[in-house]
């Protein structure tokens, strides 16, 4: 109400956003499931959950164990779980949370040099946060990558794969 035009700020600044901003802090009410909407991303305050993160970034791992060295599979891995604790445990800011939501859909998309300039923009913008654990989604882009397309198409979906897949898929 004494906002100028009687509007709060984020309708400023986010027009296209639908119905007022949800009351109370940031986070107050997390998106249990499902991708945040194109309206969501826009704003800083959006709550991304970890598993929508997480789960498609364990599904790279899983494809690439059959070819990669054991030791790298691995570090990867307790990279992701240092990730995992890190978003758990509300250590990751809004910005963070919402970039790798980004970079995961890009990774799912195959859109590896568009995967890459998001990681590279978090270690610039927010060191600090990352740093333990960006190195392990790093690695994970450039093997993902060079993954067989056979082996790729297999995780990249959106259902982490339950089983490997054995022969290429064509399209």
């Amino acid at each position: 109400s004494g906002f100028p035009q009687g509007k709060h700020p984020a309708q400023q600044l986010f027009p296209r956003a639908l119905g007022p901003p949800p009351q109370g802090s940031a986070g107050a009410a997390p998106r249990a499931e499902g991708r945040p909407s194109a309206a969501c991303l826009e704003q800083e305050k959006c709550s991304v959950s970890a598993d929508t993160v997480l789960a498609p970034l364990r599904a790279a791992l899983d494809a690439c164990r059959a070819t990669v060295q054991k030791q790298v599979c691995n570090d990867i891995g307790r990279r992701l779980t240092v990730l995992e604790d890190a978003w758990a445990q509300g250590k990751l800011s809004a910005p963070v949370r919402k970039r790798m939501s980004l970079l995961v859909q890009e990774l799912q998309q195959q859109r590896w040099d568009a995967a890459d300039e998001i990681h590279r923009s978090l270690m610039v913008d927010h060191v600090n946060e990352v740093s333990q654990w960006m190195v392990g989604v790093k690695r994970l882009i450039a093997e993902t990558r060079d993954l067989p397309p056979g082996e790729r198409d297999g995780s990249a979906d959106t259902e982490p794969a339950n089983e490997p897949v054995t022969e290429p898929v064509t399209e």
